[in-house]
């Protein structure tokens, strides 16, 4: 299967990949003249053939257009920030399953020095991401947005369906409260270890938020995030049959 690489534009029928990207093609893989590859600039995906490779920049010329997936929803996911392992891990996993940007949640039970340390992290992250949408042939890499606090970033305009995971005994199951949505638009929120404090869920609540539990097992944030994407991404979806 061939891999997928981003380019920043496309020039006439040529794209050029240059940096650390273009050393990767050339040195790792061993990439060279006439190899057939798919380029994205994150609103089209082509075929491209390889025209030349140099110490850091290789020269594609595009062959043919192809069919990028047809995502049924557009999904925000708001992240507290949790251990950087897990954390990574769980964007990861979330481009896989096609979320459209991801907003790092400063959440009153984060830990203060990840807090600190994030900023710094942003383009490790965002490495994370390019190389997970590249694997995963997606058409455009997720959007990172800046480090937020939960009141921000609950209160952001937008008419998405919007649902945050809660560990409180009556919240109804995250089944439940997916059942008649027609929103091509979710914003999903995920809480810390040690889950949300009152007055965010309380801010959540007034922002248009809806609480949702995903069983009585108390699951890690990594792996929240992908039962409740994908669970997300299957009601979302319209039925094909």
């Amino acid at each position: 299967m061939r891999r997928r690489f981003f380019v920043e534009k496309y020039e006439g029928t040529s794209a050029v990949i240059e940096g650390d990207t273009a050393h990767h093609l050339g040195h790792v893989l061993r990439a060279q003249k006439d190899q057939l590859y798919e380029l994205s600039d994150g609103t089209e995906a082509w075929l491209g053939r390889i025209e030349s490779v140099g110490r850091d920049r290789v020269e594609f010329v595009l062959l043919e257009p192809l069919p990028g997936p047809q995502l049924s929803a557009e999904v925000t996911l708001l992240l507290s920030v949790v251990k950087f392992d897990a954390f990574e891990w769980a964007i990861e996993k979330a481009t896989e399953l096609g979320v459209g940007s991801i907003v790092p949640l400063a959440a009153a039970r984060s830990e203060k020095g990840l807090l600190a340390a994030a900023e710094k992290r942003s383009q490790r992250w965002k490495k994370i991401l390019l190389e997970a949408s590249q694997q995963s042939r997606r058409l455009r890499v997720p959007v990172l947005e800046a480090l937020a606090k939960p009141g921000h970033a609950f209160g952001a305009p937008g008419d998405s369906f919007r649902v945050m995971l809660s560990e409180r005994a009556d919240a109804p199951s995250l089944r439940k409260v997916l059942v008649g949505v027609k929103s091509g638009r979710a914003t999903l929120a995920i809480g810390p270890e040690g889950g949300w404090t009152d007055e965010e869920i309380d801010s959540a609540r007034a922002a248009g938020f809806q609480e949702a539990s995903l069983g009585q097992l108390i699951l890690r944030t990594e792996t929240a995030v992908v039962a409740a994407l994908a669970m997300v991404n299957y009601a979302l979806t319209p039925d094909q049959s």
